[in-house]
């Protein structure tokens, strides 16, 4: 499906008709992150498309904690898949994650002139650049190296698609948007029981760890409650610096769905987002939004309409709770899952 948008032409190689498709990602159950979700619902939907689908994770390998996040587990004998991925003898492959599974997939790949497309779903470079003294300009060389076979890059927004062109990241990227659950999360699934707490109720949702900026958020002076719905390695450090914060780890299905319908204004205080699914879980449930200006939040929220953008977070919290649930709620509706796995869908290319 070859597409524009302001200026940016999609690939016209030919996509890839149902048949077997292997997608490799280093991230994957049990994580809980956008990556997962994301790549979950797509495997559901091409096989639901008669597609078959190899999905190459950690499962059957050797993994060790990664340094500083203990959560995410990597796999230490990464070549072990190739033979899966051989013997599948698949039509497309999608290198989802830079791991080193994806690493060491992009390696056989490039080695044997095997086309593929890959996706840019986590800013590797700011990530580890806010843990360790290394230089974002390397991150972003490492980038450059691993999705420059790729006939495709996909990626999340328009916004970040011009950063990477800035950086010379892939060879022809893809706008890729994401889809909501917009049956799931509903302003319906609103309940006055969920937050027995002063209002307004400013809520944060996904995971609780130093990239994510929360400091900015919980430190702010806001009448009402916070309230952090996630975990993750920062929690407890954070925990007991901000104890007037609600914490309430992991939720999932319909008591996330009215922890969202039930607050009064979403926070999103992360400047390393690629997109921003529970954006637009916010939106669907009808709960505006309050973000600093960053890629992912400045294609999904219009300022004064649906939330609030600004590098001044308190005043764009103040903003964005005046706004229309409504118009969150519209805004969500533009984003089906069934068009995201379409996109994804027609831009796989022969291997």
């Amino acid at each position: 499906m070859p597409m524009k948008r302001d200026g940016l032409e999609a690939s016209g190689a030919a996509s890839v008709p149902p048949g077997r498709v292997v997608i490799v990602t280093d991230a994957w159950h049990p994580q809980t992150n956008g990556v997962v979700n994301t790549l979950s619902r797509l495997v559901r939907y091409l096989e639901s498309q008669a597609t078959e689908v190899l999905v190459v994770t950690s499962d059957g390998h050797r993994t060790i904690p990664m340094p500083l996040y203990d959560e995410i587990r990597l796999v230490c004998d990464p070549w072990k898949a190739i033979r899966r991925i051989q013997e599948f003898k698949p039509d497309a492959v999608h290198i989802a994650t830079e791991g080193p599974l994806g690493i060491c997939a992009r390696l056989f790949l490039a080695r044997n002139r095997r086309r593929f497309t890959s996706s840019f779903h986590t800013r590797f470079p700011e990530y580890i650049r806010v843990r360790l003294p290394v230089p974002l300009a390397l991150g972003y060389r490492a980038e450059r190296w691993f999705h420059s076979r790729a006939v495709n890059t996909m990626v999340g927004t328009v916004s970040l698609i011009r950063e990477l062109q800035r950086r010379r990241v892939g060879r022809n990227l893809v706008h890729w948007p994401r889809g909501v659950d917009d049956e799931l999360f509903h302003p319906d699934k609103k309940r006055d029981s969920v937050f027995d707490c002063p209002r307004p109720v400013w809520l944060y949702v996904g995971r609780v760890a130093v990239e994510k900026n929360l400091e900015s958020f919980l430190g702010l002076n806001l009448p009402g409650t916070k309230v952090v719905v996630g975990d993750g390695p920062a929690r407890e450090a954070l925990q007991r610096r901000f104890s007037g914060v609600v914490w309430r780890g992991w939720r999932y299905g319909d008591d996330l769905a009215s922890h969202f319908a039930s607050a009064d204004c979403f926070v999103f205080p992360s400047r390393t987002e690629t997109f921003g699914n529970v954006i637009l879980e916010a939106l669907a449930s009808g709960l505006p939004v309050a973000s600093v200006p960053a890629p992912g939040p400045i294609d999904l929220i219009w300022d004064g309409r649906n939330g609030a953008l600004g590098d001044d977070l308190r005043d764009a919290c103040l903003r964005a709770v005046k706004c229309s649930r409504w118009a969150a709620r519209s805004t969500a509706l533009r984003y089906t899952w069934r068009s995201s796995h379409e996109v994804f869908r027609s831009h796989l290319v022969p291997v």
